[in-house]
């Protein structure tokens, strides 16, 4: 039949696994180690199926389409779960009729994301649709149906593909992709499935208005794509025989058009019209076969038209004698279309089976990352009225001396037992020498992760120079995205996790205050129980011990009792806080598959407040509680001291400080351990970040060099222009648009001399990529690197010392997401810590969440 197929675009290989699994792990902290194993399968799976799918297309079988089906399928199921703008792979497709030469465009792209991916994969499904439709045997129904309902595929992903392919490519794309070449191979499509339709109504023997009809809309729709293909920006784009081809199907269709005609001019016994209508089809049945080339062109069809013609011309020569009328002044048979643009619904394949069940969609995932923010927030805001209450109070304890001035009217000179106990307890801790060591730390840890933030942005503005550097050479040439644009997101998240940093030194500093303030009381409490007593002043003249068993004192005595009791319950109170779950994954992916959006503030809102809700009752309670005590204590210590004649002699002083010091030490141990997991958990956060970024730089450059081979290549090839059948310009179509059509064509007969030059070998791959080493085994030569497998860490900046407990790894694998600070990390740090999870970064790389495009599948 010589139906036309649409050549492939063809891939480069790249490895999905890593980044894939990186971004994962970066934005789903909350799997299991069984989910992660199941996601770990299904990336190698993923990986595996796309390795097959983007080749199979090349045999050109029907078992392609479902491997490609499954692939463009997981890619649509993919693209709602994950950040799409995050996954840096260098997707590299080449222009799918580039024949060496670059066609006025690229003759390949590189994208890094997995919209462009989808795009090319799409493409390549309506191309393997249409060569399967054109290898469809047509001497039968079962072939015929396949024909007509693959080319109607083919041509919808590519009626789809304009909008796809213009969302998803920022620049120029290939000429394959281009809007005017994907409408074209839409109406060239189109229009063979038509032709489908008109076979098989003659093989039903049909009607012949009806057949006539179907031709008559057949052969304006190859009018349509015949204009189509023959725009200036497309000429040098097809085959050579393309538009010759379609030229002459296109007159194919005229002539069958008229020969089916003329026999309901025969049925209708308008013998005049059948002959001028016949002579019309004969003399187009040679046009046809003279414009394709292809002398044998419906051969069948011309040979009855041939014979109807005589045999009619014969009958009117000697019974009819009608006058044969002007062809052009005759009326149509009108146009019926059955081959349309059908519906395109997800998903393409039968047996679809998400490999990702474990991930939820990306405005899921978000919503659940902003509630677990807000529960946060409101956690540590009760933790810290808890906390800040408790240090009130010890204040105030210590100030009055308490409990220690009850137990030194009882035991005269001896350290009271109290004192004895917190000073073992600070002893046990390992005393002053763990806080100053902790404490002396800090910075070591605040530079860590300011070098790797450094490094990062460093990464980012190279990156940037080099851009901008050759977008001023190349000017209007240059064509990709730029920088500034791309890492937008990227450096106003960097800017966070950087206030972050300084925020927390704000704290640091609050730290080393407070433990100078009490140092040494730090000192004497970690000293030896005899040391101690040695340390501490002899009792005064106001001492005496039968103060102990006064009303007064027994009074005191309760109050403490009542003060450890809050203590004790406070405690609770903070671990029933700490170990809060909530679990709105469900709700969220209610509210988004019935509304569209999830108001994720207005849910997460009302749900915390039922779950905290008694919590903070019991806050509120022990607060309130603690007014009152405060109030009994202040009046019992004055009726202590009045009776008894207790005054805050040297002694006193002395003992009031150990307490409060004993109260700083455990404040500043839990203060120093939450910190120290801050910025330890800062560092595995930034990592990722810096993995994200260094990912972005090696795609861009992948990019740029694509790019700049096409532009080094382009100055010493010139496009070959392919000869344009004469059409003769008597041919009169049955409609207003053919009739264009023969003029048009008849009109272009012009053709331009072509010139060819081999390519030149692909340049070496520099053996640093904006200070990303390249991994061993490729010889530096980037056309050996499927995508990221040849790809390594960047060197860390100099003298980085990986601190023992969290070495640098050797792959970005295993750390929690740069998306968010999680607001454990902050704990309740004074000052800073406990504050900046409101601040938290809500992504780590470029890109807003992926749109919502429309479904595809049959």
């Amino acid at each position: 039949m010589g139906l036309l197929s649409v050549p492939m675009k063809k891939p480069s290989e790249v490895d999905l696994a890593k980044p894939l699994k990186t971004l994962i792990q970066s934005n789903y902290r909350n799997l299991e180690a069984q989910q992660m194993n199941a996601i770990s399968e299904a990336i190698s799976e993923l990986n595996q199926l796309r390795n097959t799918a983007v080749w199979k297309v090349f045999d050109k079988q029907e078992s392609g389409l479902e491997l490609n089906y499954r692939y463009y399928d997981q890619l649509c199921a993919l693209e709602s779960k994950i950040p799409a703008q995050e996954l840096q792979v260098p997707f590299k497709w080449k222009d799918a009729f580039d024949k060496g030469s670059i066609f006025g465009g690229r003759m390949s792209l590189t994208l890094t994301s997995i919209g462009y991916e989808r795009t090319c994969v799409l493409f390549n499904l309506a191309a393997l649709q249409s060569a399967v439709a054109s290898n469809q045997s047509v001497d039968n129904d079962e072939g015929l149906k396949q024909a007509a309902k693959l080319f109607q595929q083919s041509a919808s992903i590519f009626s789809y593909l304009k909008t796809l392919a213009s969302a998803m490519i920022q620049g120029e794309p290939t000429p394959d992709l281009s809007q005017d070449s994907l409408t074209a191979l839409g109406n060239l499509m189109i229009a063979q499935a038509q032709e489908m339709f008109v076979i098989k109504a003659i093989r039903d023997n049909m009607k012949d208005l009806v057949v006539a009809k179907l031709c008559a809309q057949c052969e304006e729709l190859y009018s349509e794509a015949l204009r189509s293909m023959q725009r200036d920006s497309l000429r040098a784009l097809w085959d050579k025989e393309w538009i010759p081809q379609v030229a002459g199907r296109q007159a194919a269709m005229h002539a069958l058009t008229m020969l089916y005609h003329s026999q309901v001019s025969k049925a209708n016994k308008a013998f005049g019209e059948e002959i001028s209508r016949l002579q019309k089809a004969v003399e187009l049945f040679k046009t046809a076969q003279s414009r394709s080339s292809n002398p044998t062109l419906f051969q069948e069809y011309a040979n009855r038209a041939q014979k109807s013609l005589a045999d009619a011309k014969k009958d009117n020569d000697f019974i009819y004698n009608e006058i044969i009328p002007d062809v052009n002044n005759l009326p149509g048979p009108g146009k019926a279309q059955l081959a349309k643009i059908l519906p395109l619904t997800t998903p393409l394949s039968e047996d679809f089976r998400d490999l990702f069940t474990a991930l939820v969609p990306v405005a899921v995932n978000q919503a659940l990352a902003a509630c677990d923010g807000r529960k946060s927030e409101m956690v540590n805001g009760e933790i810290m009225r808890l906390r800040e209450a408790t240090t009130a109070l010890n204040g105030l304890l210590s100030s009055l001396n308490l409990p220690a001035i009850v137990e030194v009217t009882a035991t005269g000179d001896s350290l009271p037992p109290s004192l004895q106990e917190k000073a073992t307890a600070v002893r046990e801790k390992g005393g002053i020498q763990q806080l100053t060591d902790l404490i002396e730390r800090l910075p070591e840890l605040f530079t860590r992760n300011k070098e790797i933030l450094d490094e990062a942005f460093r990464m980012l503005d190279e990156e940037r120079d080099s851009d901008n550097q050759l977008r001023a050479q190349f000017k209007d040439r240059w064509t990709r995205t730029p920088s500034d644009k791309l890492a937008g997101t990227f450096r106003v998240n960097g800017e966070k996790y950087r206030t972050i940093i300084n925020n927390a030194t704000s704290a640091d500093k609050v730290i080393r205050e407070k433990f100078a303030t009490h140092k040494r009381g730090l000192e004497l409490l970690s000293m030896t129980a005899d040391q101690l007593t040695k340390e501490i002043p002899s009792a005064g003249a106001g001492s005496n011990s039968q103060a102990s068993n006064s009303s007064a004192a027994q009074a005191l005595r309760s109050l403490m009792e009542s003060v450890d009791t809050m203590k004790a319950e406070r405690e609770c109170i903070e671990s029933e806080l700490k170990s809060l779950t909530i679990d709105l994954k469900e709700r969220f992916l209610s509210a988004l598959a019935t509304e569209g959006v999830i108001n994720e503030a207005a849910i997460s809102l009302s749900e915390i407040g039922k779950v905290i809700g008694p919590l903070q009752e019991q806050v509120g309670e022990t607060l309130a509680r603690q007014q009152v005590l405060t109030t009994e204590i202040r009046e019992a210590h004055e009726r202590f001291v009045s009776q008894s004649g207790v005054s805050t002699d040297q002694r006193d002083r002395t003992l009031s400080e150990l307490a409060a010091a004993y109260d700083v030490f455990t404040e500043l141990q839990g203060y120093l351990q939450e910190g120290e997991t801050f910025y330890n958990g800062l560092t595995e956060i930034l990592l990722v970040f810096q993995s994200k970024i260094s990912d972005y730089c090696f795609a861009r450059k992948t990019e740029k060099e694509e790019l700049m081979k096409d532009l080094t290549h382009e100055s010493s090839r010139q496009a070959p222009v392919a000869m344009t059948p004469v059409i003769p310009t008597h041919h009169t179509s049955t409609t207003a648009s053919s009739s264009s059509v023969d003029s048009a064509a008849a009109a272009s007969t012009a053709s331009a001399p072509t010139s060819t030059s081999s390519a030149p070998a692909a340049a070496p791959y520099p053996q640093q990529v904006q200070g990303i080493p390249v991994a061993a085994g490729y010889g530096g030569n980037m056309g050996a690197m499927p995508g990221f497998t040849g790809y390594v860490p960047p060197p860390m900046p100099q003298g980085f010392n990986p601190y023992g407990t969290l070495p640098y790894p050797s792959a970005y694998t295993g750390f929690p997401p740069a998306t968010m600070i999680p607001p454990a990390y902050y704990g309740t740090y004074p000052g800073a810590y406990g504050a900046q999870h409101q601040q938290h970064p809500q992504g780590g790389a470029p890109g807003a969440p992926n749109p919502n495009h429309p479904p595809m599948g049959w």
